[in-house]
């Protein structure tokens, strides 16, 4: 096939219906619904496809901005001795040892299958980089990104979970991780032992983010409040970002004790966020599990305040983060459970607000990954593209539809058929 034609599609949230004409990968028309066009002619040589919409919403394809593809689906293999942070992690390091190069491959392509029959496009994935892992992680996705190129984007995270100064030689895994074919340096500033030293984990992160022109997407904050100084990195990341002017390069995930922070205070500090060009990427499904576990009353949740992240100008995303493991046991990669999740535990509804939910795994997603100048229904982009199963715009995170077509550089990678229906309903 040398082209696509998506009849009769609802381009997001327009009112009238549309075709989408798609050459070499990229969008190159969107018309009004029956207009003429060469490729919507028909051809007897089968030169194009070309699939009827009847009316259903195209979107771009979901954008997952983090994501731990190579501890997915631990779950069962060994319990962790708690509930919080520390035990989760303790045991999935006691699981790492025994991790294999065909056990980290069998359970991150899980994790990529699921995610291109959910509706996404581009992923953003954290291998763990430490001295008991190695690059083990970073190797695998390099070879998943090889194999699934022409299905989804794989970015490649060097994540250091274990810390950096904490694990000595994990500065020099990250160069190696770097250097094999990562995409982005990763951090996770709160597993240092002192707040100095989180500040020199943030500092070696952002220095081999600028030595090597690569984005930095850093864990600098996972506790219930700012009690613990560790766990109150935003204002130096946003120093240290303007510092190196890396604005629009830097991204934090979690971020969950801002939750904790007293209202002037926490809008303080995400407006030097947005300020110093930070991102923030809330994981509703972690973080809520993990969240306020020595509560014994008003049990706190821990999600980063969204509303007030958009009021500030805190470009915002939220993603999967982990898949049946200690951290979230809970989890198939499909983006519109989480966004419905955030929404619920967010205090967000309505139209206006669902959209903005909705951006947070499309648009905002997008701009936190750096594929924004190419993403999106429109003449000269990429024609990375998801049909869903509605004509209904606003209830796309309510109902979350079935992904009837997924589309990645204008060929059709995945189909999902369903049929549900009422048996000799009464009449309307």
């Amino acid at each position: 096939m040398t082209g696509l034609v998506l009849r009769d599609a609802r381009v997001e949230d327009a009112a009238a219906t549309s075709d989408i004409v798609v050459e070499a990968g990229r969008i190159t028309a969107v018309l009004p619904a029956g207009t003429p066009h060469p490729l919507g002619a028909t051809d007897p040589q089968g030169a194009h496809e070309t699939i009827d919409c009847a009316g259903r919403v195209v979107l771009p394809g979901f954008v997952e901005a983090h994501i731990h593809p190579d501890k997915a689906h631990l779950d069962g293999l060994r319990a962790p001795r708690g509930a919080t942070l520390a035990d989760a992690i303790a045991v999935t390091l006691d699981l790492k040892r025994e991790f294999t190069h065909d056990d980290v491959r069998d359970r991150s392509r899980r994790v990529v299958e699921s995610a291109i029959l959910n509706g996404t496009t581009t992923l953003r994935a954290h291998p763990d980089v430490d001295p008991v892992a190695g690059t083990l992680g970073v190797e695998v996705l390099i070879e998943l990104r090889e194999q699934y190129r022409d299905f989804i984007d794989i970015q490649i995270v060097a994540f250091p979970q274990e810390g950096i100064l904490r694990a000595p030689g994990t500065d020099k895994l990250l160069r190696l991780a770097l250097a094999a074919g990562a995409d982005v340096v990763g951090g996770c500033a709160y597993q240092e032992d002192s707040v100095e030293d989180c500040r020199r984990h943030v500092d070696l992160v952002l220095d081999l983010a600028a030595e090597h022109g690569v984005p930095a997407d850093l864990h600098a904050d996972f506790a219930d409040d700012a009690g613990d100084p560790r766990q109150s990195m935003a204002e130096y990341v946003a120093e240290a970002t303007r510092r190196r002017g890396l604005g629009g390069r830097v991204t934090l995930g979690h971020m969950t004790s801002l939750a904790g922070r007293p209202r002037r205070e926490r809008m303080a500090v995400m407006r030097e966020l947005a300020a110093a060009g930070v991102a923030v990427v809330p994981l509703p499904a972690t973080d809520l599990h993990l969240g306020g576990r020595s509560d014994t009353r008003a049990v706190r949740r821990g999600v980063a305040p969204v509303r007030e992240l958009w009021e500030t100008g805190v470009v915002t995303a939220t993603a999967s983060n982990n898949i049946r493991n200690a951290f979230t046991p809970y989890g198939t990669g499909d983006l519109l459970d989480i966004a419905l999740l955030l929404a619920q535990t967010g205090h967000l509804s309505g139209p206006a607000d669902l959209r903005r939910v909705l951006r947070m795994v499309t648009y905002d997603a997008a701009r936190v990954v750096g594929i924004a100048e190419n993403y999106g229904v429109r003449v000269g982009a990429a024609a990375d593209l998801v049909v869903l199963d509605t004509d209904r715009y606003d209830d796309i995170v309510l109902d979350r539809p079935e992904r009837t077509h997924v589309i990645k550089a204008g060929r059709v990678v995945a189909r999902t058929t369903r049929t549900r229906q009422l048996v000799n309903a009464p009449a309307a």
